[in-house]
């Protein structure tokens, strides 16, 4: 009688694993693309706050608007020296 019950105990727990294993692996694949997506949504906040900054400095900071602009034209004002650094060839 110890064999039976030794066989029906492994039948038992081969049916649960049968029965809750491929949950539980699609359960632990979408957490881990839950974890990816929280990530992605936090730089994609991050990027946007930042953005968000840029835009509220172009529409109040003269100073600041100025400066993008002459970096991006290179124009110099009168008396001022351009500088440009250029990557090393190795």
């Amino acid at each position: 009688m110890g064999q039976k019950s030794g066989v029906k105990t492994g039948i038992f727990v081969v049916i649960l694993l049968v029965a809750f294993l491929p949950p539980f692996i699609k359960y632990q694949q979408i957490n881990y693309k839950r974890g990816a997506l929280d990530r992605q949504l936090k730089s994609i906040k991050e990027e946007i706050k930042a953005l968000e900054e840029e835009k509220r400095r172009l529409e109040t900071d003269i100073i600041y608007v100025e400066k993008r602009a002459r970096d991006r034209t290179g124009v110099a004002k009168k008396g001022e020296i351009i500088l440009k650094s250029y990557p090393s060839k190795r």
